[in-house]
């Protein structure tokens, strides 16, 4: 099953970004750690793992709060 980031900025709306698709999770989450800090430049606030529709979770590209 195919695997795929959907991403999110400030406002919780969709926003741009790659439209790759992995053919595993963890070539998604390899992809996804190289590639963060320059999505995260291009006003991405989140991503979101999907399988095929499935959503397998949700992750802030934010810095933690202190």
């Amino acid at each position: 099953m195919p695997w795929s980031w959907r991403y999110e900025g400030t406002d919780g709306q969709s926003a741009d970004g790659p439209a790759e698709t992995f053919g595993s999770q963890a070539d998604a989450e390899s992809w996804i750690g190289q590639t963060w800090s320059d999505l995260a430049a291009g006003g991405v606030t989140s991503v979101t793992l999907i399988e095929d529709d499935r959503v397998e979770y949700r992750m802030s590209l934010q810095p933690a709060a202190e």
